[in-house]
């Protein structure tokens, strides 16, 4: 049985925004970073960030979708943060080195200023 997550999109000139609710795991991620690669389509020119507001949960697999997200835009001259983790979520990422490459901040409108 698939976990539930639910994963919408908005956008703001070149940035996407994702916000993330619910849990990310073996069940689902696959899935999930699927439906967001092609949201995304090609990398040139775009920012990305993750609002992570609602993610109570995300697995090693992924951390390594996240993480392949980042390498893409990084290589194609662009920019990524994550926003508003909750403690638990932080303390994943934390530990796995991802807050120390990609810029993690404590609310969207913080990463959107960044973004600008």
């Amino acid at each position: 049985m698939e976990t539930l997550i639910e994963v919408s999109k908005k956008e703001q000139g070149n940035t996407f925004i994702f916000e993330f609710n619910g849990e990310l795991d073996e069940t689902n991620a696959d899935k999930t970073f699927k439906s967001i690669y092609d949201q995304i389509g090609e990398f040139e020119d775009k920012n990305v960030l993750f609002n992570l507001t609602g993610l109570k949960y995300l697995n090693s697999k992924s951390i390594g979708y996240i993480a392949d997200v980042f390498s893409n835009i990084e290589d194609a001259d662009g920019k990524m943060y994550i926003s508003n983790c909750s403690d638990g979520v932080k303390d994943i990422l934390e530990l796995v080195g991802i807050t120390t490459i990609i810029p993690t901040l404590d609310t969207e409108e913080e990463a959107l200023a960044e973004l600008a």
